[in-house]
């Protein structure tokens, strides 16, 4: 309640020390609120080469990127925000809960001669998309709950039916089918699958492991047992690296993690490209980190090269010539050797996998996450100067290009699930930002003690760009601005605050001044137009 109590006109704080996200950064978290915020059904610019949503551009892994990019935004950069960030993270998951996104696995269920070869005819399939295998899209699900669940203090999807698969086509199958899940149940069914393949991992494809999509159900785990007060990913994670090693999957000389593993034929098939291994290295980092420092060169050897001071990526086709050459005697410091790699004739394509990889998102993230900021720089630099940056409704993204390179070999191809979301997780992640999560998440009782943010959410048509509590002034600092349109007025609430008289200060002037009990509150309303303005929330006592 309001009170007489004579405040200082001076706000303490300056909001100028504090971090605040730059125009880019914003753009990307409005772009991904514009994705899903799209009405059911409408699916624009998650467009993608391979219409069966079975290749790495799908909507499930743009769709778990963009989860992935706003919670380092909220962990590392605006961790008060909780309001606007768990209303995102409830779009995005109910993004990927619609059918459209996971219903390609009844084909893939059947099974294929490409990951199986000893195949003689089609498996009898099913649609439940995560009781058995998928991992492709069953562990990035269980990452965006957990990830959810950690950030938010929120069991909204540890309740039993919580994660709700309905099959429900219009003229196929004998009925509707509805299948359910909690972020418990869902680990269950990962983990036993892991020990049923020797700890190796949960297949994609039937009959296929891949490295980088079984990164992202650990980290859940990892969320799960801070949570839970249990140490199960202490009991996998020495199996699970231990296979790596013995089935061939990570130990190899070159540095890049095996294309897959054949589970059948107890086989690691070698690696056609970088990209997987810079996305597994991306999240690997979290509980793997020497081993993906120690490999960082190896792995990126002709993806990434290192001429007249400019870092550059390659598309895979000339990567993999550049490394042959180096194999055979080339160096690898002397221009002459990408000229050569970049003429077609040393080239060698896949013809069973027409598809490009997805070469920015991948080393985007990976770069981002190594702290490889030089380097980050430069792919990014390219990127706006010549890969068609592109403003929509606020938001910034990379639209679709599928012509691979120009005249002069340089990469130009960009796919739905790098120019919607990876890069923008490259700019909103940190150095170590998956391991500083992993090894210090956040618990109940540390948000329980810290005050937060609710009101106004990005569907305000609002940019967040600082939200940050600092515990030793005692103050709560805000920075937001609408990207379009009048000024309006915004309430806002900072919530869980200490006992005592606290001061709100708007563009520096004192506005109001509150006296609150234990775990208390602060509503304010000011108006916020397209100039940005500061909201700080003293304690009277500083």
């Amino acid at each position: 309640m309001a009170t007489t109590t004579a405040f200082s006109p001076r706000q303490c704080v300056d909001v100028s020390t504090y971090p605040k996200l730059d125009h880019k950064q914003a753009g990307h978290l409005r772009h991904f609120h514009n994705l899903t915020a799209q009405r059911d059904g409408e699916w624009k610019h998650f467009d993608t080469a391979e219409y069966f949503q079975e290749f790495d551009d799908s909507a499930r892994y743009q769709l778990a990127t963009m989860t992935y990019a706003a919670g380092a935004a909220h962990y590392h950069r605006l961790p008060a925000l909780r309001g606007p960030f768990r209303t995102l993270f409830r779009q995005i998951i109910a993004k990927m809960l619609r059918r459209e996104v996971w219903a390609y696995w009844f084909l893939s269920s059947h099974g294929s001669k490409m990951f199986d070869p000893s195949m003689t005819k089609l498996r009898d399939p099913w649609a439940d998309p995560v009781m058995k295998e998928n991992i492709m899209y069953s562990g990035h699900l269980l990452l965006m709950t957990s990830l959810y669940t950690m950030l938010f203090d929120d069991d909204l999807y540890e309740k039993d039916d919580a994660i709700v698969f309905d099959w429900n086509p219009l003229f196929t199958g004998l009925g509707p089918e509805r299948y359910t899940y909690s972020v418990s149940k869902l680990q269950d069914v990962i983990l036993r699958q892991m020990e049923e393949n020797d700890w190796a991992g949960v297949c994609c494809e039937p009959n296929a492991i891949f490295v980088v999509c079984n990164q992202f159900p650990l980290i859940a785990v990892r969320y799960n047992d801070v949570r839970n007060g249990t140490n199960v990913i202490g009991d996998v994670l020495p199996k699970y690296k231990a296979a790596l090693v013995r089935k061939s999957m990570i130990n190899r000389d070159d540095g890049l993690y095996s294309s897959f593993f054949a589970l059948k034929q107890g086989v690691a098939m070698p690696a056609r490209q970088g990209a997987h291994t810079a996305w597994a290295n991306a999240f690997m980092n979290s509980w793997n980190s020497d081993f993906v420092y120690e490999g960082y060169e190896r792995s990126t050897l002709g993806s990434l090269t290192h001429f007249n001071g400019k870092t550059q990526l390659h598309p895979a086709r000339v990567a993999n010539a550049f490394r042959k050459l180096v194999s055979e005697g080339a160096d690898k410091d002397d221009p002459q050797t990408l000229r050569k790699a970049q003429d077609p004739s040393c080239h060698v394509v896949n013809p069973r996998m027409p598809f490009e990889t997805l070469n920015w998102g991948t080393f985007t993230m990976m770069l981002s996450e190594l702290g490889k900021d030089k380097e980050l720089t430069d792919l990014l630099q390219y990127l706006d100067e010549k890969l068609n940056p592109t403003w929509e409704n606020g938001g910034l993204f990379y639209p679709r290009n599928d012509h691979l390179a120009d005249e002069e070999w340089n990469l130009t191809h960009v796919e739905p699930h790098s120019g919607n979301s990876g890069v923008g997780y490259a700019r909103l992640n940190i150095k170590d930002g998956q391991k500083k999560m992993w090894e210090k998440p956040w618990t109940s009782d540390l948000l329980a003690s810290r005050p937060y943010i609710e009101g106004p959410t990005f569907a305000d048509d609002i940019d967040f760009l600082r939200a940050i509590w600092d515990e030793d002034h005692s103050a709560m600092i805000l920075t937001i601005r609408r990207w379009q349109g009048p000024s309006k007025p915004q309430n806002i609430t900072v919530k869980n605050l200490q006992q005592g008289d606290w001061a709100v200060f708007v563009g520096g002037k004192l506005s109001q001044q509150t006296s609150v009990n234990e775990g208390g509150e602060v509503s304010l309303t000011c108006d916020v137009g397209q100039e940005e303005v500061d909201v700080v929330v003293e304690s009277a006592s500083r």
